[in-house]
């Protein structure tokens, strides 16, 4: 993870938001501010341009332009199709999807009422009026999801509440959110612990139930850090905790606080206090740093592997640790080079490292996130993607992998819900590595994934498919909303590498 863009970086990206092929699933890295997007790749090309031609075509026959029909269900399955034609047949898709609406809006019903949480989502404060936190976007934007960018002042206000709830709850399928944030050093943070709590009230008020979740951020080593978990255990109460072992997460190179899971004086008392106090779920930022992290970040980069992990989680049973990204170690740069050693030798750097622990060190309390790590291989690497949800599905358990998006920095979480709704582990891996089958977009694997795991740990009637959020304001807001034919806009919202 780099430092905030300089200007000389911020001359070679473009808006996402601005990007003209507003595909349904991005065919460019966005990114949110953290890092310079990378150049899109040749394969990316090669399924914008087959979207594009794809859309033109089928659009025509409906009396629909290319940005309109891609909107649409059937829009949403001719990215598919494209990704297909240049991957190998990853998804499941047919082609009826995409040139017969009936067919498309059928499947859109039948798994409309699929229960989904999402275990990370984001948006910023409304004061945060810099460009630097947007970049995770900028990557993304250039990468996978090129229809995100805007003018500076506009695209503040897309990663801003009022965007937020319209992106989670309007425009996807996503029924729960946890809501986190990213602490600094010497900056404010996205969101402070009070106004994640605020917005919890706010829109869990509004709902008549609970829609959405809350971490607070603890900070190991920064002064008074205590205490301040102490004021959010008695006061802010929140669902769970985030931590980032690197310290800071924009600058780890220079963080002056970085700190280890299995660390017994400094952190195993806040370990202590969480458990007395019954919020027993630790979420921590682990893997997505650059390729040169052994030069760039020092001795630091140590911090973002789970060679800690391990012990906290043995020495620490009551507790459980989500390992957010699932450690996976690409963040500035297409996965190609992990790709390749994966398709050698099924490892993965540090996603293998983490799915060995439960076998490893005899646990069964920690758990691998996919926010991002999904975002970033599934569009441009889907066969390592694919591996590397067999990897952790083998290693961790099917019951111990949590559903994440990292939204709305990749605009709306609907494309990534899609995406894994239809993707399958190919034959060839599975009888390689003795990967089972990921199975139907909601059979068991995939229903546990999006909801059962998570809702198990947060309390959410994990085994129940109504009843926990359903017949609230926000199922009538829906329904309205989607009442009026408004469609998804396919933005995404940062910054791509300027062609």
């Amino acid at each position: 993870m780099s430092n905030w863009l300089s200007e000389r970086e911020m001359r070679e990206v473009a808006p996402a938001e601005l990007d003209e092929s507003a595909s349904p699933v991005p065919t460019r890295v966005v990114s949110n501010g953290e890092f310079n997007p990378l150049p899109q790749t040749r394969q990316q090309k090669r399924v914008e341009s087959r979207i594009a031609e794809l859309g033109d075509r089928l659009g025509s026959r409906v009396g629909l332009d290319r940005r309109e029909f891609l909107k649409t269900a059937s829009g949403m399955a001719v990215a598919f199709l494209a990704m297909n034609e240049v991957h190998g047949s990853v998804f499941d898709v047919a082609s009826a999807e995409a040139s017969d609406f009936e067919a498309a809006n059928e499947r859109a019903a039948r798994l409309a009422s699929q229960r989904i949480f999402d275990d990370q989502t984001h948006f910023n404060r409304d004061d945060l009026r810099n460009p630097e936190p947007i970049e995770v976007g900028h990557f993304a934007a250039k990468h996978w999801n090129p229809g995100m960018l805007d003018e500076m002042g506009i695209l503040h206000e897309r990663f801003q509440f009022e965007n937020y709830l319209k992106e989670i709850y309007l425009d996807s399928d996503t029924d729960v959110a946890l809501l986190s944030t990213v602490p600094f050093e010497d900056r404010p943070w996205l969101l402070s612990n009070e106004q994640m709590a605020l917005s919890r009230q706010l829109v869990n008020g509004i709902a008549g139930s609970r829609r959405m979740l809350i971490h607070c951020a603890f900070t190991p080593g920064i002064p008074g850090w205590l205490d301040d978990v102490d004021h959010c255990i008695e006061n802010l109460k929140p669902d769970s905790w985030k931590g980032y072992t690197i310290g800071d997460p924009l600058a780890p190179a220079n963080a002056k606080h970085p700190w280890r899971m299995d660390d017994e004086k400094l952190v195993y008392p806040f370990y202590e206090k969480a458990q007395k106090a019954g919020i027993t779920t630790i979420c921590v930022h682990k893997g997505l740093v650059p390729r040169d992290y052994e030069k760039s970040m020092k001795g630091v980069w140590r911090h973002a592997t789970v060679e800690d992990v391990g012990q906290a989680a043995k020495d620490w049973p009551g507790l459980d640790f989500v390992i957010y990204h699932s450690a996976l170690r690409p963040f500035v740069e297409i996965p190609d080079h992990d790709a390749e050693v994966f398709e050698k030798t099924g490892y993965i750097r540090w996603v293998s490292d983490l799915a060995e622990i439960p076998e490893k060190f005899g646990v069964s309390n920690v758990y691998g996130e996919i926010g991002t790590s999904f975002a970033n291989t599934v569009v441009t690497q889907p066969r390592l993607c694919a591996g590397m949800l067999g990897t952790l599905l083998a290693g961790l358990g099917d019951d111990h992998l949590l559903w994440g998006t990292d939204s709305t920095w990749y605009g709306s979480p609907q494309w990534q819900i899609e995406a894994l709704r239809r993707l399958e582990i190919p034959e060839d891996l599975q009888e390689k590595h003795g990967f089972s089958a990921l199975g139907p977009d909601t059979g068991p694997t995939k229903n546990a994934i999006f909801w059962d795991n998570g809702a198990r740990l947060y309390g959410l009637k994990a085994q129940s498919t109504e009843g926990a959020v359903t017949g609230d304001a926000i199922d009538t807001m829906r329904a309205e909303y989607r009442a009026t034919g408004i469609t998804r806009s396919n933005l995404s919202y940062g910054y791509v590498h300027a062609d």
